[in-house]
C-alpha cells in the first residue's frame, strides 16, 4: 500500500494577530452596516494570529492583478524548494526518485504549472509527470493524496510529491465589503507545505498506509464556493449555507468508513480540514466524536488560519509531531472545497522503525530501476 510521509509546512515571516486584523476592519470598513457581524464572525474564528507573505500594509494596497500574480510567482518559486527538500528527507527519498509532482494552488496562475520550474530546478528526472491542481480550492489537498494514491496504485512502486502554495492574502479585495469577504479577510492565511507519497514503504518509513480514497459534491451546490474573476484578480464569495454542509457530508464519511469495516466514530486520528469552527464542531457532533479529535485541525486554524489546501498537510504534520501512534492505528483525511466537494481517503498507521514492519518491508523489497534525467 502507498504511504503518505510526514509533510513539511512553511509560513510566511509577517504575521497579523486576531487584534490587528479587527483593527483593520474597523478602520477600513468604517460605518458599514454589516460591520459589526463581520466583526462577530471574525472573533469567532477562533484564528489568533495568521501568516502573510507581505507586509501588511502591502497587503491593504491593490497594485493589480498583474503584480499581484508576479508576486505570487516570485513568492512561490522563493518558498516551495525549502518545503520539497524536507519532505524528500521526511520520505527518505532523492528528487531523482520521484515519478510526478502534483502541485495544489488556488492563488495564483502559472502556465506552465510551477512542477515545470521544480523539475528544471531541483533534480527531478524530465519524466516527472505533472498534475497542477487549481480549481477545487481548500479541497485541494485532499484530492492531492487520493490523485497520488491513484497514481501508485495505477504504476507501483511509483513516488509522488505533493506540493501545495497557498499565498491567500494576495486574493485581498479592499472594496469587497460583503459579509462573506469580510469574513474570509480575518479567516485566511498564507502557507506552503509538501508531503510524499511513496508506493512502497521501506525501513525507518513511517507515515499513514493508505487504503481506501473517494470523492463526493453535494448537489446543486456549485455556486456556494467560487471565485468570481475581474480585472482586479480573484474574488472570493462565500454563501452563508456553507458552514451547514456538514451534515450531508458525514454520512458520506461514515459510508467510506463502513465500506472498509470500519466506524467513522471510533477511529484513532482524524486528519480533517479546518474551514472554520462551525465547520469542525458540526462534523464532530454528525459523526458523533468528541471534538478533540480534531485537535491538529484546530490547531492549524488557530495558529495558521485557514491555509486552503494546506491544512490538511499542516494538520496531518501535527499528528506526526504528536507522537507515534500503535501499528495499524485507523484514520481518517478529509478536505472540503468549492462544489461543495468533499476529498476523503482512509489509512492505517505504519511504523517503519518496527521488526515486524522491516521484516514485511525486506520480504517485499524489489530493485526499482532508475531512468535518471532523460535530456
Amino acid at each position: 500500500m502507498p504511504i503518505l510521509c510526514k509533510p513539511a509546512v512553511r509560513v510566511p515571516e509577517y504575521i497579523i494577530t486576531m487584534e490587528q486584523t479587527l483593527d483593520f476592519a474597523r478602520k477600513a470598513h468604517a460605518g458599514k452596516p454589516q460591520l459589526p457581524l463581520a466583526l462577530r464572525l471574525i472573533e469567532n474564528t477562533g484564528v489568533q494570529k495568521r501568516h502573510l507573505v507581505q507586509p501588511i500594509e502591502k497587503t491593504l494596497d491593490h497594485p493589480g492583478f498583474e503584480e499581484r500574480n508576479r508576486v505570487y510567482e516570485t513568492e512561490s518559486k522563493k518558498r516551495c524548494p525549502e518545503a520539497v527538500e524536507e519532505a524528500l528527507a521526511n520520505a527518505l527519498l532523492r528528487a531523482e526518485d520521484i515519478d510526478a509532482i502534483i502541485y495544489v494552488s488556488c492563488t495564483g496562475f502559472m502556465m506552465p504549472s510551477l512542477t515545470a520550474w521544480l523539475i528544471n530546478t531541483m533534480g527531478f528526472r524530465y519524466d516527472t509527470r505533472q498534475l497542477p491542481i487549481a480549481q477545487l480550492g481548500c479541497a485541494g489537498g485532499g484530492a492531492a493524496i487520493n490523485r497520488a494514491h491513484d497514481f501508485c496504485a495505477a504504476h507501483p512502486d511509483s513516488n509522488v510529491l505533493i506540493v501545495s502554495c497557498e499565498l491567500c492574502s494576495l486574493c485581498y479585495q479592499p472594496d469587497a465589503d460583503d459579509i462573506g469577504s469580510l469574513l474570509s479577510d480575518g479567516l485566511f492565511g498564507d502557507a506552503v507545505a509538501a508531503a510524499v507519497v511513496r508506493g512502497r514503504g521501506g525501513p525507518g518509513v513511517t507515515g499513514v498506509e493508505l487504503r481506501r480514497n473517494a470523492s463526493y459534491l453535494i448537489p446543486h451546490t456549485e455556486e456556494w464556493i467560487s471565485y468570481a474573476v475581474r480585472d482586479t484578480g480573484f474574488h472570493f464569495q462565500l454563501d452563508r449555507r456553507v458552514p451547514g454542509t456538514m451534515e450531508p457530508l458525514a454520512p458520506v464519511l461514515r459510508d467510506l468508513a463502513a465500506s472498509h469495516g470500519w466506524n467513522a466514530a471510533d477511529l484513532d486520528f482524524y486528519i480533517v480540514h479546518a474551514g472554520g469552527p462551525r465547520i469542525l464542531d458540526d462534523l464532530a457532533k454528525y459523526l458523533g466524536v468528541d471534538r478533540t479529535v480534531f485537535r491538529h485541525s484546530w490547531g492549524t486554524l488557530s495558529e495558521y488560519g485557514n491555509i486552503a489546501s494546506a491544512v490538511v498537510l499542516d494538520a496531518l504534520r501535527r499528528r506526526f509531531e504528536e507522537g507515534p501512534l500503535p501499528a495499524d492505528a485507523t484514520g481518517v483525511i478529509a478536505g472540503f472545497g468549492p462544489g461543495i466537494t468533499a476529498e476523503m481517503a482512509l489509512g492505517t498507521w505504519v511504523d517503519g522503525t518496527s521488526h515486524d514492519h522491516r521484516t514485511r518491508l525486506a520480504a517485499e523489497a524489489a530493485p526499482r530501476p532508475y531512468a535518471g534525467r532523460i535530456a
